[in-house]
């Protein structure tokens, strides 16, 4: 799986000890530092930037939806009406990172502001459409590179209400739909496609502790009005990887021929590492790997779910098809990695029988201050 460009955005702490000697042994940082083909950009999501929320024809998502309805469950009761307000001022921020000295922008088109009821035989939003293309042709006009995400959690709440979004496999298909159109719209200048961004966070906080839209949890795990942490989960992960390699197919052998442009996906890792050099650590360490990155990144290789995974949680981990597993077999074309934070792991030696929970199934524990040193933050 060649991987042709880096696609890195980086969050570099560093830890510097205030002493000349110090500073003495640390080179000079600067873009000479890294290959000449090296992309320096930033990243968004439509629902934290764009604002708009209710504007111009877009319908709801689940994000709209999720902090109107529980604001307690967002730290400062804020939503995403507003925020920076980028679809009005794009171009100011766009001239931003050009003066900025970007080279790319990431940013995720909100499905419901230009499919507002989910299907393209629900009838295109214009002003929607209007706004991506005025966007990508801005960042294009400033001599800089578009990273086009094509789901990045915000749903649209009226596919939700119909067939209950991602718990349903009736998904894959809009999600295919939806992205398709995508393609054919946007294509002819984005050459640079992310399927998803981070699903495990939209399967672990949206369906496993309810913290995220949609807000589903089991009874004995959060305040969620209905849910299944021992099952959801891995139900919407299983149609979400499903609908990415659809979704990759379907580009590489309709759209890529001619357009010329690479798909890939983001996903979220942690470094984790054992709290005690003991194998019994290490080894509770490589299982919260599993069933973070490894949960999604082992299907889209090799086209099935690590031995861990399906181990520890049985039945519980739907199976793929055949036809599947090949589909899904080396389905991108590049990996993006998103890294916020590090962990100590150590491990569960008890397990609750009655109180299941994808929350729990890694039998491992995770912190960033044991009784040593703090490793990373805890976001």
């Amino acid at each position: 799986m060649a991987i042709n460009r880096a696609l890195l955005f980086l969050f570099c702490f560093l830890a510097i000890a205030n002493t000349e000697a110090t500073f003495k042994k640390c080179p000079p940082l600067g873009r000479s530092s890294f290959p000449k083909d090296f992309v320096f950009g930033a990243g968004s999501a439509a629902y934290q930037y764009e604002g708009g929320a209710f504007i111009d024809g877009k319908g709801d998502s689940i994000w709209d939806t999720f902090t109107h309805q529980h604001p307690e469950k967002i730290a400062d009761h804020s939503n995403g009406d507003i925020t920076n307000d980028m679809y009005y001022r794009y171009k100011g921020d766009v001239a931003l990172m050009k003066i900025s000295g970007l080279d790319g922008f990431r940013f995720s088109i909100s499905w419901s502001r230009v499919l507002p009821k989910g299907k393209v035989s629900g009838g295109v939003n214009a002003l929607g459409v209007k706004y991506y293309n005025n966007l990508i042709n801005e960042i294009l006009a400033k001599g800089m590179v578009p990273y086009v995400t094509i789901f990045h959690w915000d749903l649209p709440q009226v596919l939700e209400d119909e067939y209950e979004g991602f718990r349903n496999k009736k998904i894959v298909d809009d999600f295919l739909d939806y992205a398709e159109f995508l393609f054919k719209t946007f294509g002819d200048r984005v050459k640079h496609w992310f399927t998803l961004n981070e699903p495990y966070t939209y399967s672990y906080y949206g369906y496993g502790t309810g913290t995220m839209p949609p807000g589903r949890c089991s009874n004995y795990i959060g305040t969620c009005a209905a849910g299944d942490s021992s099952t959801e989960p891995y139900i919407v992960t299983h149609h979400l990887i499903i609908a990415h390699g659809a979704t990759v197919k379907l580009y590489r052998e309709k759209y890529k021929p001619y357009q010329r442009g690479q798909i890939g996906v983001a996903l979220v890792t942690a470094w984790i590492v054992p709290s005690t050099l003991t194998s019994i650590s290490e080894r509770a360490a490589q299982r919260a790997l599993d069933f973070m990155v490894g949960w999604f990144l082992h299907p889209m290789t090799y086209g099935d779910y690590p031995m861990t995974v399906q181990a520890l949680a049985g039945k519980r981990v739907p199976k793929f098809t055949a036809e599947e597993t090949a589909m899904l077999q080396k389905s991108y074309d590049f990996l993006g990695v998103n890294y916020y934070t590090a962990f100590f792991a150590s491990n569960v030696m008890f397990y609750n029988n009655v109180n299941i929970s994808v929350t729990t199934d890694n039998h491992a524990n995770l912190t960033c201050k044991p009784k040593h040193v703090p490793l990373g933050s805890v976001w």
